[in-house]
């Protein structure tokens, strides 16, 4: 299940959210996505958890929890719509 992770303070390391997320089973990837200028995160990133029911319970348990000072936004990645 891919997982997006939102409102994440500008200096956590794709590290810190593999560490989080394997709490709760299995983390296939974690990845934060960056400014391709600048290389700067954007406050946002994505868990992939091949087990359903772990990755739900991760969701259900970090979404709105404190994480370096920032009340994080968990849910399920809802498939990305082009701007056509």
């Amino acid at each position: 299940m891919n997982i997006y992770v939102g409102n994440l303070d500008f200096k956590v390391t794709e590290q810190e959210l593999n560490e989080i997320f394997s709490e709760f089973g299995q983390v296939d990837s974690a990845r934060i996505i960056t400014d391709k200028y600048s290389g700067r995160s954007k406050g946002f990133g994505f868990v992939i958890m091949e087990d359903e029911s772990e990755a739900k319970n991760a969701i259900e348990s970090l979404n709105g929890k404190d994480f370096n000072n920032r009340s994080i936004t968990v849910n399920e990645a809802r498939p990305r719509k082009d701007n056509y």
